[in-house]
């Protein structure tokens, strides 16, 4: 009896050092240690601004400290390229978008991830439209305004961007495609500092999301001249939609933005499930709600696998429109 208990008492090691890393990994998750979340753009975007809000919460019902780390560049390719390298271990999540996560591996025929193999889709954080907007003092103030004075300059009006293959760069694609005008876009490394020339003036005008536009237009340093979306939205009542401009090939405009979270693929699935309880229940709390509604976002209650399929049907959406559109970028 003496000699089956010592033989169990050795053998509880070796079978623990025999499990795979990942079910050793997740036994312990998340133990204390710091859980990285990378944006794939500049400080001030929306994907930076919801990041934050949601690493602040759950960092403490996880017991740890989530840290917002930004990694910015290609229209948010180069943060995503180092989140799909990372370990996956549930210690790296990333902020993926619609350009990251479905446009981009239409655009960049070197991509260095693909965005769906390489990732395990968290939560679909919420889906929000894109608004035209002009420097408070800018002499634009309707879409027709802009279109007539981008026809009459060389090169079109300068438009900027979170970077190129974001949807605000899309947008502006799309509209130049669908009303003949040409525009010359001019790519940043995410929405915070191409939001503030346009408002010093330094850019003509800028497609961005509400997340991000929405306080400074209500501050009134931004005039807002279109929204995406096929109705109005409640958080900018007074804004007509792109299609009720009277514009010829306008009429069925729509582009609409959305915010993820990923983990690496290999993510063992109890990790990925626990934090899409969290972050689920973080995005359901009254203040969170609040935040989105006056951000102009609608929050999404998918499970992992509709994540996983709402993405899969982005990517085939947008390839056909990137090829109908002959957008091309170099890189």
């Amino acid at each position: 009896m003496q000699r089956r208990q010592l033989l169990h008492t050795l053998a509880a090691p070796l079978v623990l050092a025999a499990l795979p890393a990942a079910v050793r990994a997740q036994s312990n998750w998340p133990k204390g240690k710091v859980i990285s979340y990378l944006v794939p753009f500049a400080t001030g975007g929306t994907t930076d601004t919801l990041g934050r809000l949601i690493a602040q919460q759950l960092g403490p019902v996880l017991g740890t400290t989530v840290v917002v780390e930004n990694k910015a560049g290609a229209g948010g390719s180069l943060g995503s390229e180092v989140a799909a390298r990372a370990q996956p271990d549930g210690y790296t999540i990333l902020g993926g978008t619609i350009s990251s996560h479905a446009i981009n591996v239409s655009l960049y025929p070197k991509l260095g991830y693909d965005p769906i193999k390489s990732f395990t889709p968290i939560t679909l954080i919420g889906t929000n439209p894109l608004v035209l907007v002009v420097a408070a003092n800018s002499p634009y103030k309707s879409l027709k305004d802009v279109l007539e004075a981008s026809k009459k300059k060389q090169g079109g009006l300068s438009s900027a961007s979170a970077g190129t293959g974001t949807s605000q760069h899309l947008a502006l694609e799309m509209l130049a495609w669908k009303s003949g005008v040409k525009f010359t876009h001019v790519p940043y490394k995410g929405s915070g500092p191409a939001i503030q020339d346009v408002m010093g003036g330094q850019v003509d005008m800028m497609f961005d999301t509400t997340v991000v536009a929405a306080p400074h237009i209500q501050s009134g340093k931004l005039r807002a001249l279109a929204v995406t979306s096929r109705q109005r939205l409640d958080a900018l009542k007074d804004v007509p939609t792109v299609g009720e401009s009277g514009i010829n090939g306008l009429g069925d405009f729509e582009v609409t933005s959305w915010q993820a979270i990923f983990a690496p693929t290999g993510t063992p699935d109890a990790i990925v499930q626990r934090l899409h309880q969290e972050i689920a229940r973080i995005i359901a709390t009254p203040d969170m709600q609040a935040r989105l509604k006056s951000m102009g976002m609608d929050a999404s209650t998918m499970s992992t696998a509709q994540v996983a399929d709402f993405q899969k049907a982005e990517v085939a959406k947008w390839a056909a429109v990137i090829k109908e559109a002959n957008v091309k970028v170099d890189g």
